[in-house]
């Protein structure tokens, strides 16, 4: 039997990037997958193609992560439409990044309401959901510079580390509902995002790793597959670190 069979898992920000790596493990786990992007973009109906390759149910939303009531109303949509959710991965996010002197607060504010915000929203959302099933796994998409901090991204580190505090504060809050809440924090993960930097910058990136590579977004999306299953029924309130060993 497949590890995710007959599980609903959410994955926020799943067209494309890490989110959408997330959505295939899954779906290749059995799992039905209600998927959200900012618009259904061709890009978005693609992946959701892929996704229904593998046969499974699928379905992608057009979703403001940022704002409560839009958040309300899709997740609506989505018992509506599966019937339950099961999984619940909070991997919207997007940087401004900039020194703290330079940084406007159009930029901060932004950054935490994408990033941190949304989080708020779907698990304030989903909650009553998986408390009636009396059963759940949340992961919410922390980063390493959410643990270590990082110059010039004083917006995104503090939105990650504000993932870990949520997730540590839901498991203690919600875990006798049998609702498992943890963070996964990636280091330097090969995407769109980080291939805008330069070949210099990436060198850089590789020689602070001790496996010497950037990771890949299936490395990411391996861990939240343990953090999803049964696999991980006892882990709860944790922050795994996927960064080659460059946070330890």
């Amino acid at each position: 039997m497949k590890l995710l069979e007959g599980k609903t898992a959410v994955i926020t920000g799943a067209a494309r990037g890490i989110g959408k790596a997330i959505a295939l493990k899954f779906a290749s786990e059995g799992a039905n997958i209600a998927f959200t992007d900012l618009k259904i973009d061709d890009i978005a109906v693609a992946t959701e193609k892929e996704i229904a390759a593998l046969g499974v149910k699928v379905k992608g939303y057009a979703s403001n992560a940022a704002d409560f009531e839009d958040t309300a109303g899709v997740v609506s949509r989505i018992v509506e439409d599966f019937g339950r959710i099961d999984v619940l991965v909070n991997n919207a996010g997007i940087t401004r990044d900039g020194l703290m002197m330079r940084m406007s607060e159009q930029q901060w504010d932004m950054v935490i309401n994408v990033n941190l915000k949304s989080a708020f929203n779907f698990i304030h959302a989903v909650t009553p959901v998986m408390m009636r099933q009396k059963a759940g796994s949340i992961i919410n998409m922390s980063s390493v510079v959410g643990v270590s901090g990082n110059a010039g991204q004083s917006n995104y580190s503090a939105s990650k580390a504000g993932m870990i505090g949520l997730a540590k504060s839901m498991a203690k809050e919600i875990g006798s509902r049998n609702i498992r809440v943890n963070a996964i924090a990636p280091g330097f993960i090969i995407t769109e995002m980080t291939g805008a930097l330069s070949e210099d910058v990436r060198k850089q990136w590789a020689e602070q790793i001790p496996l010497r590579r950037g990771g890949t977004p299936e490395d990411v999306a391996n861990v939240a597959l343990f953090l999803a299953s049964d696999l991980s029924g006892y882990v709860s309130g944790q922050v795994i670190n996927v960064c080659g060993g460059m946070n330890t």
